[in-house]
């Protein structure tokens, strides 16, 4: 995709992709690809395939699910005009063949999860994002450690923006000290015409998406959003980046969306509970709708926690027009 910086830039919707299953916990092909069908037909810019919400457990040997998971994704969107973001994890060596399959597949960009990472020192890490940059586009994470991830300073991302073929940054610490962190060190790389920023925090997607960041002297934007919230509702988060790119919406009202999408996500995402049915409460609103058979997750310890399924009672009641 020649023109993928520029796409990025201008911002779209990526929604993260989960992993349909069956009651036998075994890969439901037809619901797979109707997800990829139905993020398309939304009107999403993009797919990121591979990544926390698909469940990193894909690529353990027992599952083998990572290399098919990518292929049903690239071949419902090989017609499509459409970014295919692949996940790309663990230590160097692995995240290598992680991007190679991924360019082999025709993804045209790479997340790079440094959760493996935990303890290595800043430079060890973006060495090893700028080795994977050199296999395909990459587009930083900013992971929150509530799932995974770990703590990424302003150093880490004024160095990390120093890579060529660094396209994008998501960033999704939820939490708001860490965020400027990051756009402070892309600014002050001098290379933020260059690098697109994303939201990936899905406890505060509009105040990201509407809100003008200045650091010496420059102002940026966060264009556009990949994140685990819009695989549900993708329809909806469509018109709402397109009525925020337009600037015409008033921004009381955008405000009060924000609250509610807000209260969606931590019904959805279980924030009472510190994120640990975030996969199963995606799967149940898709199940509700008809496009996942159940909210089966590889590992069985991974489900709703109790007085979710409550909350997304909730908040399905109250916001049908964010579940489009």
């Amino acid at each position: 995709m020649d023109n993928l910086r520029e796409r990025l830039m201008k911002g779209c919707v990526i929604p993260a992709h989960p992993l349909a299953l069956d009651a036998s916990r075994k890969l439901d092909e037809a619901a797979q690809r109707g997800l990829t069908r139905y993020y398309l037909d939304s009107g999403a810019g993009g797919i990121a395939v591979g990544v926390h919400t698909t469940q990193f457990a894909i690529r353990e040997p027992r599952y083998g699910l990572l290399e098919p998971v990518l292929r049903m994704a690239e071949e419902e969107a090989r017609e499509r005009d459409c970014i295919l973001v692949a996940g790309v994890c663990g230590p160097t060596p692995q995240a290598l063949r992680e991007a190679e399959l991924a360019r082999e597949l025709g993804y045209h960009a790479g997340l790079v999860s440094l959760c493996a990472l935990k303890n290595s020192t800043i430079d060890e890490m973006v060495d090893h994002m700028a080795a994977i940059a050199k296999v395909i586009p990459v587009v930083g994470f900013y992971l929150q450690p509530a799932v995974g991830g770990r703590a990424l300073p302003y150093e880490f991302w004024r160095k990390a923006a120093g890579i060529e073929n660094l396209v994008a940054i998501k960033m999704a610490p939820f939490n708001r000290y860490q965020t400027l962190d990051v756009i402070r060190g892309v600014i002050e790389s001098g290379r933020a015409k260059e690098i697109a920023l994303y939201t990936g925090n899905d406890d505060n997607i509009i105040a990201d998406l509407i809100t003008p960041f200045t650091f010496s002297g420059q102002t940026v934007r966060i264009t556009g959003g990949l994140l685990g919230q819009w695989s549900v509702g993708t329809r909806a988060a469509v018109e709402l980046l397109t009525r925020i790119h337009a600037g015409q919406t008033p921004l009381s009202l955008l405000l009060a969306l924000g609250a509610q999408l807000t209260d969606l996500n931590a019904a959805l995402f279980d924030a009472a509970n510190h994120f640990h049915g975030c996969i199963a409460g995606i799967h149940e609103v898709l199940r509700r709708q008809g496009r996942m058979q159940g909210i089966w997750c590889l590992d069985e310890d991974e489900s709703l926690s109790p007085g979710q399924l409550e909350e997304i009672d909730r908040v399905c009641a109250a916001y049908p027009h964010l579940l489009e």
